[in-house]
């Protein structure tokens, strides 16, 4: 299964085989069954997520019990709680498994110590994160300005495949909105003839 992250890392940077070889010494597959909680909050995280098959969502639960879905990470997507992984604090947030999930753990020194084989994987490692901080930047501008419909249309763009992968509970989460206002979008979308 590594040979699918070898692919991954070859269409965004530079990489040969031997070179992959290399760097890849650390890294691990793992499976996750359905609903499996991987960390919990309060916890500190060693490790990130790149997803091979599956689903994974990192969550918050406020303190009347509900549920505030940050993030879906669906094949090939990345996904960490950086609070653990980089400043060795505990975590803020839950992260567990929808499906049967198979991911690569990717030790959080791994881009550090893989750029002394492989100099242009800093790259990577930058784009990434700006992208990260995009994401978040344009998703926290949603929740504040966006209609529910405009959100939902987002999310669509997103996470195009997720709309029969995860209960319409966890996108009205993941949405900010209430799983009567995510029917009434979707009704509503309905009635202008949308397909997603």
């Amino acid at each position: 299964m590594l040979e699918v992250f070898k692919n991954y890392l070859q269409k965004k940077v530079s990489i040969t085989d031997e070179q992959f070889n290399l760097i890849s010494g650390r890294l691990r597959v793992k499976n996750f069954d359905k609903n499996e909680m991987i960390v919990m909050k309060g916890e500190t995280a060693a490790q990130t997520f790149f997803v091979l098959s599956g689903l994974l969502r990192s969550y918050s639960i406020d303190s009347k019990g509900k549920t505030h879905i940050i993030q879906f990470a669906p094949e090939q997507w990345w996904i960490s709680e950086r609070n653990g992984l980089f400043f060795n604090e505990a975590s803020d947030f839950f992260l567990d498994a929808i499906e049967p999930t198979q991911a690569i753990l990717v030790p959080k020194d791994f881009f550090n110590e893989s750029a002394k084989h492989v100099p242009c994987i800093n790259d990577l490692n930058n784009t990434m994160l700006n992208n990260s901080i995009r994401f978040m930047q344009k998703r926290i501008n949603m929740l504040l300005s966006a209609t529910a419909e405009e959100r939902y249309l987002n999310f669509i763009l997103l996470y195009p495949n997720l709309t029969l992968r995860v209960p319409q509970w966890m996108i009205a989460s993941y949405l900010g909105i209430t799983p009567e206002s995510l029917s009434r979008v979707r009704k509503d979308l309905a009635h202008k003839h949308f397909k997603p």
